[in-house]
């Protein structure tokens, strides 16, 4: 799927969601107070992650946001070496010079 094929779907997933819920554009505008307009435009595909928040947590459904990527775990091996201190930064493998190198070979 192209990425507006994904964003497409995802949309009518938003529309849909609304509809079980039985809350039609004007009530959830009046709930979230983001216009209609961009409420339509979010249920095209074309919306911004913090409306997407607003919908989710207005529609009870902000729980879904957990699957759209999981929590990383950390091996006990990886943890002892952080030794509490968090990741800051991504690095290339010493053997690869460039980004795209790395990304082909992932």
């Amino acid at each position: 799927m192209t990425d507006n094929a994904i964003a497409e779907e995802i949309g009518e997933r938003f529309r849909q969601l609304r509809l079980r819920k039985n809350y039609t554009l004007e009530l959830l505008h009046d709930r979230t107070l983001i216009s209609i307009n961009t409420l339509k435009a979010q249920e095209r595909g074309k919306t911004k992650l913090g409306t997407m928040i607003a919908v989710l947590r207005e529609l009870g459904a902000l729980d879904e946001l957990n699957n759209l990527i999981t929590p990383m775990s950390i091996s006990p091996v990886q943890l002892a070496k952080m030794s509490g201190k968090k990741r800051q930064r991504a690095r290339l493998p010493k053997n690869i010079t460039h980004q795209e190198e790395w990304v082909d070979k992932w």
